[in-house]
């Protein structure tokens, strides 16, 4: 497995991905997902040995204090096979540092995060992007 930036080039196969992950309510096209690239602190893909990428992980922040870590997902075949560890730490390994946050939802994700050194919060707040669609002047 080799692990490299992602391009927006790869935002068809990406969103391929992430649709059959169940992201596609997140990401509603390739070009999105290409500007969502474009526009990361850090994209990832990690390539299986034929070159298709399995994996995906992006990063927003400022890259001296604080960051996001938006997401990390793996082809469902291919995961329990280290895949998810080796993006987040290729992320965090280049960003030292760094205060990273995220949003541990799906069922596992907590577990999984807590093996990389994230812990709970109760000082995080945030604002759904739908409620933001509600409440525009």
């Amino acid at each position: 497995m080799q692990i490299r930036a992602a391009a927006a080039s790869d935002a068809d196969a990406v969103h391929r991905l992430l649709s059959a992950s169940g992201w596609a309510h997140r990401i509603a096209d390739a070009a999105h997902l290409g500007r969502l690239i474009s526009a990361s602190r850090q994209a990832v893909v990690a390539l299986s040995a034929d070159g298709e990428i399995v994996g995906f992980a992006r990063a927003i922040g400022d890259g001296i204090s604080n960051g996001y870590l938006s997401m990390v997902v793996v082809a469902e075949p291919l995961r329990r096979q280290g895949i998810g560890q080796a993006l987040v730490r290729h992320i965090l390994g280049s960003e030292k540092g760094i205060t990273w946050v995220l949003r541990a939802g799906r069922p596992g994700a907590a577990e999984f995060f807590a093996r990389l050194g994230f812990s709970p919060s109760s000082a995080a707040m945030e604002r759904p992007r739908e409620q933001q669609l509600r409440t525009a002047p």
